[in-house]
């Protein structure tokens, strides 16, 4: 008999090691654009009006409500946080079309026309909210939802900001009851910022220019008061435990600049969702997060031909097709220790490869490359590229850089312009002299797909196509055209002339590929 239970003990131990407490899970946030139930609640949108003129009926309701549960059970998280829920109600028709999300939490102000909700297979033990109310307008509550796995606490903190609709002062004010709530917490507390912020990752660079939101001197919610920048750079992996205070890391930065959008505006790259996380998350404690894991979530039948298929209304009729205007974003986190703090890796890699530097978002130290070729260069701007690696756009500082020579560089600090990779502070460490056959790193647009960022800041030739109305219209690409830009637009060709790019700089502006010409020598007309 003691034997046998030797060997039942023994054969469970090999079956569950050690390591059987440990998880890893993923959560996601989405907003759902609108999910209204059909029944008459007196504070719904208009065109939610059950049963009314816009046809909001339970055909559609259906349809709708099936598409949500369609969109959350191919993403299958373990948690996942929305926004724009009518009610209570609406999770509990989620849940029961789902089961396996055995928890769910939800919060609402009484009169106002959405909410926010969770579902969640990890135990829920606690639903609260962090009230932020204005006296002329009803938004929606904080929602902070506490979650008990493999014994650890943790917290999940569910946002929906106010709209650009309103000028920044109202998120400011999200933000900083928001960042007083974390406040409270230890600084090894785990938990989790998401949901639809209505701010952009970078939005600190973006509202500048814009009159109607920024009365705030520039200051933002996103990046000022929840602190993912410091002294205007984006907190980093490799700073994020250095800083003793809230700092919040965007996951936004794990996505190459091209795919950073979780919506679209006016054909522009948005990211209003987002998931900020705190240093505790890469502290080797309790969870943590695996980098690399935040992915945006766009099968074809959410995203197609470069547009987000969102719920489908004509003249405020409903049409009974479509998703959201929103994508869902994912991201994983384990309890296992094997899999926490790989930051040290990270933060103590060595940089040698212009393709390692499109993965900071900053330098901490300078960076040593060798025998970087000038394969282009216009007044004081350059495009330097290093053989069987990438190119990369050296901005207003290559003055005493020449074009067809080579050089060992000190790399001192970068930037991302409107989504561009830039060097913008170097020196040069020696003149290696001249390299003849520089423009043999050229690459021949017909071989290549130009509008992948890979390709990102790469001087492209032998590409045809005809001018109208600031793009070039070109045929064998994934699409049919490209933005041609120029600084000066007397470098530009004329309306409806047939051209030959000979050099030109492949570039991004605001989420979009685009080619940048320096001098009308760069294309030839043809015929």
């Amino acid at each position: 008999m003691i034997y046998i239970k030797f060997i039942l003990f023994f054969s469970i131990f090999l079956i569950f090691p050690c390591g059987v407490y440990s998880k890893t899970f993923s959560i996601a946030t989405y907003n759902v654009e609108n999910l209204f139930d059909l029944e008459k609640q007196g504070s719904e949108y208009e065109e939610y009006i059950p049963n009314n003129k816009s046809e909001w009926n339970k055909y559609n309701f259906n349809i709708k409500l099936n598409n949500v549960v369609k969109v959350i059970r191919n993403i299958d998280t373990d948690i996942i946080a929305l926004q724009e829920i009518e009610n209570q109600h609406i999770m509990n028709f989620l849940q029961k079309k789902m089961p396996k999300y055995k928890f769910i939490s939800f919060v609402k102000y009484k009169n106002a026309s959405v909410g926010i909700g969770i579902l969640s297979k990890i135990k829920i033990i606690s639903n609260q909210r962090i009230d932020v109310k204005f006296r002329n307008k009803t938004y929606r509550p904080i929602q902070e939802t506490t979650f008990e796995l493999n014994k650890i606490k943790f917290k999940v903190f569910n946002n929906h900001w106010p709209s650009k609709r309103v000028p920044e002062s109202y998120r400011i004010k999200f933000a900083y009851y928001l960042q007083t709530r974390l406040k409270q917490l230890s600084n090894d507390y785990d938990y989790i910022l998401l949901g639809d912020f209505n701010s952009n990752y970078n939005e600190y660079k973006t509202i500048i220019t814009d009159r109607k939101l920024n009365n705030t001197s520039s200051i933002t919610g996103i990046n000022h008061i929840l602190n993912t920048t410091r002294k205007k750079k984006f907190i980093s992996y490799d700073d994020i435990l250095k800083d003793n205070k809230k700092v919040h890391y965007n996951l936004w930065l794990e996505v190459q600049s091209l795919n950073r959008f979780s919506a679209k505006y006016k054909n522009r790259n948005i990211t209003p969702d987002n998931i900020l996380l705190p240093s505790a998350l890469f502290d080797t404690k309790k969870i943590s997060y695996i980098p690399n894991s935040f992915r945006v979530f766009k099968t074809d039948y959410l995203f197609n031909k470069q547009k987000i298929i969102r719920w489908k209304m004509y003249k405020n009729i409903h049409k009974g097709y479509g998703y959201s205007d929103h994508l869902p974003i994912v991201a994983s986190f384990s309890t296992n220790i094997d899999r926490q703090n790989p930051l040290r890796t990270i933060s103590n890699l060595k940089i040698n490869k212009v393709s390692q530097i499109y993965k900071k978002i900053k330098l901490i130290k300078k960076v040593i490359l060798k025998d970087m070729i000038v394969i282009y260069k216009t007044n004081n701007s350059a495009i330097v590229k290093q053989e069987n690696d990438r190119a990369i756009y050296f901005y207003k500082n290559a003055q005493k850089l020449k074009e067809g020579f080579f050089y060992d560089l000190e790399i001192k600090e970068i930037q991302d312009y409107e989504d561009l990779k830039e060097v913008t502070n170097f020196t040069i460490l020696r003149n290696n002299g001249e390299y003849k056959n520089f423009k043999a790193f050229y690459i021949n647009a017909n071989i290549i797909d130009i509008f992948k960022a890979k390709y990102q800041n790469e001087i492209i030739n032998n590409l045809k196509g005809k001018y109208k109305g600031s793009y070039l219209y070109i045929k064998n690409q994934k699409y049919t055209k490209i933005k041609l830009y120029a600084k000066n637009n007397y470098n530009l060709p004329k309306q409806k002339e047939n051209i030959i790019i000979k050099r030109g700089h492949l570039g991004i502006h605001k989420g979009n590929i685009q080619i940048i010409i320096y001098s009308n020598k760069d294309y030839e007309v043809v015929k």
